[in-house]
């Protein structure tokens, strides 16, 4: 099946689920995905009426992690004498797991949450896409067979799908929304049975065969560029702390600045944050301005608390993340003299 063939699937299919729950009042809104206003984007829209349900879109392009809209809840979500509204939300693998998490931490209720589940074939890395056409205004982009089709004022160019998928989305064992035991009727449409994760992080094997100060040059390199304009930390659904360590006056744990010792201090301590958190949806790299991919060093982080603790973020709404709880069987040969 061609990927426009199975995009279109998928729309119809959520479109539908969308309309029946705001047809039958078990959602006072749906969030999901709209077009775009440029080309190699789409955009996140809030609806209120069945009637706007055909707005609602699904492409490879749809990168928002969606969950990111309800921690904390915008102002459309509220109701000023009822209080937080019933959503809908349209949800791949990576949202449904974000979702999940988040009831964990308690930030959520997935009694008012309904994930409109589809099977998510991936999102394209347009910072790659973007860095290969160089200078030139790119005015359309669409999937033909199993190519990325990308046209300008004086240009075609054709890219393999499979290729020019976000790194994740090629490692990525969780396409849809998983069901939750407790929440049976939290997901409608496409939910996928989830008890453990079967991955070999494949993906961070050559990383981890580096010598070390080859690793540390590498993410040197990586992260040089970055402007501390923190789209990644604004796009991270688990990024939802009212005040952020960066931002904090006392104490100032690091200086402001883009010497590169500042930028390793932040992305570095982020990354610890998120250790047993992180729910690999990628949209922290799909947002950055400069086009770094910070995937490698969540990815690295979620390889060391899969085999320390057997655990993977949003897949059991009863299990409590590592850095939230302990077991008296815990490794803790770091902490011991030899």
């Amino acid at each position: 099946m061609s990927i426009e063939t199975e995009n279109k699937k998928i729309e119809e299919e959520m479109r539908e689920v969308a309309r029946n729950l705001l047809r039958e009042k078990k959602v006072n809104v749906v969030i999901g995905y709209t077009k775009g206003t440029v080309p190699l984007s789409s955009t996140p829209i809030i609806i209120t009426s069945e009637n706007n349900v055909d707005k609602l879109i699904w492409n490879n392009l749809c990168y928002v992690n969606l969950a990111k809209y309800l921690v904390p809840r915008i102002p459309q979500l509220i109701d000023p004498e009822k209080g937080d509204l019933k959503v809908g939300i349209v949800s791949k693998g990576c949202v449904g797991r974000a979702l999940v998490h988040l009831s964990v931490e308690n930030q959520i209720n997935l009694k008012n949450v309904k994930m409109i589940g589809i099977p998510c074939n991936g999102i394209i890395n347009r910072k790659r896409i973007e860095k290969e056409i160089g200078e030139k205004e790119i005015l359309e982009l669409f999937t033909s067979d199993q190519d990325i089709v990308v046209k300008g004022k004086d240009f075609e160019a054709k890219y393999s799908y499979d290729e020019y998928i976000n790194e994740l989305c090629k490692v990525c064992k969780v396409k849809s929304p998983p069901k939750i035991v407790d929440f049976k009727d939290s997901c409608l449409g496409e939910c996928q049975e989830v008890k453990s994760v079967d991955d070999n992080f494949t993906d961070v094997v050559e990383f981890e065969s580096k010598a070390t100060q080859d690793k540390w040059s590498y993410i040197k390199e990586a992260l040089q560029s970055c402007t501390r304009c923190y789209a990644c930390r604004e796009a991270c659904p688990m990024c939802y702390c009212n005040l952020c360590f960066v931002d904090q006056n006392k104490p100032i744990w690091f200086e402001k600045t883009t010497e590169i010792s500042d930028i390793l201090s932040f992305h570095l301590i982020r990354a610890m944050h998120l250790a047993g958190r992180c729910v690999a949806c990628g949209a922290c790299s799909s947002v950055c301005p400069v086009g770094i991919d910070l995937n490698l060093i969540t990815r690295k982080l979620e390889k060391i608390v899969k085999e320390r603790f057997d655990f993977i973020s949003g897949i059991d709404s009863n299990k409590m993340p590592p850095m939230m709880d302990y077991n008296m069987n815990d490794r803790e040969e770091f902490m011991l003299e030899e």
